[in-house]
């Protein structure tokens, strides 16, 4: 039986980004069919409500029956333009599915009446997002505090939780998904931590006391704040990415939900980048060239054996395209089914940056320091002629500070570092583990470490393919939180 869009579970996406939540729960199916309709995301950014807007147009089309010419179009050979003008209807659908709006300056009239339209007299339906987590991050606090305390105190950021509380006590859905970064269980305002602020709000107390919501944690049955922390490489995903993401069940409802189950062996960064193509990275300053690249690394030989260099002598390298062939080398079996589409041969948007050339040797530098030692070198490993020329570099190597590995390379035998939304200014944390590329990471490869499927394609310039990357949930993540809350509407 193929579900009907009235036999499906209506979902709201707040906060939405390039919709990795979303897409996790939209890869839930039964009978070749998703149980959950997405029938709103909500984003402020427009280039990731182009994104959005993309993907919906391609989940308009049954599984078996997607358009040719979407593949043709993340393989450059038609315009996004003319993908749309081929298919009206599906474009005016997905159209209709998105907001562009910034919660907590627009109208919450219009906003109530936008929701209403979608969810109908529908009372088990599910409300899914994350607030921005810029003000609640370790590294954000710090970059704000050191310019004015008062400017962190004020950041409207730190209450956009409520826009989201308003929604869930206004149109009440069945149960929540609530995701955020890490940092938010320490984080302050006037003087108070603001989770326990936004636990309690959560829950809806009524005038008797009792809560309208019951809360729960994926991953624990306790209900200490740290319960709720989901350590993402513990569940499959190839990335140390720790997120808290917090589960409500209006309390009408009497289900106590399952708990995610830990994967036995973790994927490594390696194991989704292995069959990627080998590229080399450009060259910032100057006009590039393959024989240019070969010499700035051949001027590397005393950090490495001269078995390294032979093979460098001999590269032919490119810089990546828009669409590139994958290689025979495949990523392992598990994650085929998840990555690949039987309509596409390779990958869209692996390309490669440019770097100025004491980068590039700091690059082939770190991966091979990565290669011998199994760790990434901090900045107190690297020989002092490559050491940059930044005024806190000494004070950074002497403090032991976080700084101290701003060149940090992805191990290939472990799940790579957080991908976070800073990869957009600078590849430095972000080194690939292959030494005879030397490079940072491009974004089909950033996209592949937070799980995204290779026909998902991020749209905008490479910098906000970058942006829109970091800040999603990893959707092999979203999936199977969504097979738990489906599992929550089975028995409703």
């Amino acid at each position: 039986m193929i579900l009907n869009n009235k036999q499906k579970i209506p979902v709201i996406d707040l906060f939405a980004g390039p919709g990795g939540l979303g897409e996790g729960f939209s890869s839930v199916k039964r009978k070749n069919s998703s149980v959950f309709d997405i029938s709103l995301s909500i984003e402020n950014n427009h280039t990731a409500c182009e994104t959005l807007l993309l993907r919906k147009f391609f989940r308009c089309f049954p599984i078996n029956k997607k358009p040719i010419e979407y593949y043709n179009y993340l393989k450059g050979l038609i315009s996004k333009e003319k993908l749309y003008s081929l298919y009206p209807k599906e474009y005016e659908k997905a159209k209709s599915e998105i907001y562009e709006v910034t919660l907590g300056k627009t109208s919450n009239k219009k906003l109530d009446k936008i929701i209403k339209s979608k969810i109908g007299d529908n009372k088990n339906w599910l409300l899914i997002g994350g607030p921005p987590c810029q003000a609640y991050s370790l590294v954000g606090r710090t970059v704000i505090k050191k310019i004015k305390k008062e400017k962190f105190e004020k950041d409207p950021r730190h209450l956009l939780y409520k826009e989201y509380l308003r929604i869930i006590s206004i149109h009440k859905p069945a149960v929540f998904v609530m995701e955020n970064v890490v940092g938010i269980l320490s984080s302050k305002l006037n003087g108070n931590l603001i989770f326990p602020k936004i636990i309690d709000d959560l829950c809806l107390k009524n005038n008797y006391g009792k809560s309208n919501y019951n809360l729960y944690s994926f991953v624990s049955k306790g209900k200490e704040a740290k319960d709720f922390v989901i350590e993402a490489e513990n569940y499959g995903i190839p990335q140390k990415r720790h997120r808290v993401i917090i589960l409500g069940i209006r309390s009408d409802i009497k289900v106590i939900p399952q708990k995610l189950k830990p994967c036995t062996k973790k994927t490594t960064t390696e194991n989704v980048l292995s069959d990627l193509p080998k590229i080399r990275s450009g060259i910032s300053k100057g006009k590039d060239s393959l024989e240019k690249w070969i010499k700035i690394l051949l001027k590397c030989q005393k950090y490495a054996p001269k078995r390294f260099f032979k093979k460098i002598e001999n590269s032919n390298l490119e810089l990546g395209q828009q669409y590139m062939i994958r290689q025979k080398d495949s990523i392992i079996d598990s994650l085929k089914n998840w990555y690949y589409d039987k309509n596409l041969d390779g990958i869209s948007d692996h390309v490669s940056r440019t770097h100025i050339s004491n980068d590039i040797k700091r690059y082939f530098f770190a991966s091979i320091f990565a290669q011998q030692n199994k760790i990434s070198p901090t900045l107190k490993d690297f020989p002092k002629n490559l050491l940059p020329k930044h005024k806190n570099v000494q004070s950074s190597i002497s403090s032991n500070s976080i700084f101290n590995d701003r060149f940090k390379v992805q191990l290939k035998n472990e799940p790579s570092s957080t991908v976070i939304a800073h990869i957009s200014k600078d590849g430095h944390y972000f080194i690939h583990y292959d030494p005879y590329q030397a490079r940072s990471l491009t974004p089909r490869e950033a996209a592949r470490l937070q799980t995204f499927p290779d026909n998902f394609k991020f749209e905008g310039n490479r910098t906000e393919q970058y942006h829109q990357i970091g800040n999603a949930v990893p959707p092999l993540l979203a999936k199977q939180l969504a097979e738990i809350v489906f599992k929550i509407f089975k028995k409703i």
